[in-house]
């Protein structure tokens, strides 16, 4: 009788631990890949990745941000200076539905709910130099869920919108002076 309460004492503590880590841990994103081969860990530590630029629709706002060779290329004249960024160069456009302040004494819109994270990385031994050597993914969030899931999108949708910007490497957003 002594071994089953220990055997179910047990089994409830394994229980419990399991329980405990799912609620702190609901999903770790970085096991996310894309369908186009591009690993949401590629981008690990983007939230604190340097500012880019921001940028605003009807729908969502936007701050897009860079790893830090890309950075230090944008620094160094990319892709101004005729030179395409170089490989391992990453960035993120984060994306947020707005809201009015209700704080701020003017009216301003700040970020809400957190929607999508696109990506970009340079890499042009594993992805088509007619996309210039970028692979492109998209990362949606629900909010609801707290769950991100790779967004099921062709590996090419970034390139057909991308191509307008061909002779800036691909890249809308340039560094902004600081």
């Amino acid at each position: 009788m002594m071994h089953k309460s220990k055997l179910a004492i047990a089994r409830a503590a394994v229980v419990l631990v399991f329980l405990g880590a799912t609620a702190v841990y609901p999903q770790e994103k970085y096991t996310l890949v894309s369908p186009g081969g591009i690993a949401f860990s590629d981008f690990k530590g983007y939230e604190d990745w340097a500012v880019v630029s921001s940028a605003r629709t009807d729908e969502v706002l936007k701050v897009i941000v860079a790893n830090p060779i890309m950075i230090q290329a944008f620094k160094a004249g990319f892709p101004g200076n005729g030179k395409p960024f170089p490989d391992g160069s990453k960035i993120a456009k984060l994306q947020w539905s707005p809201k009015k302040s209700t704080e701020a004494p003017f009216v301003v819109d700040v970020p809400d709910i957190f929607k999508q994270a696109f990506v970009m990385e340079k890499d042009s031994k594993r992805f088509s130099k007619s996309d210039g050597g970028w692979g492109y993914a998209v990362f949606n969030y629900d909010a609801a869920m707290d769950k991100f899931t790779a967004d099921s999108s062709p590996v090419n949708c970034g390139t057909k919108c991308h191509v307008a910007v061909k002779a800036k490497d691909y890249i809308f957003h340039p560094y902004q002076k600081r």
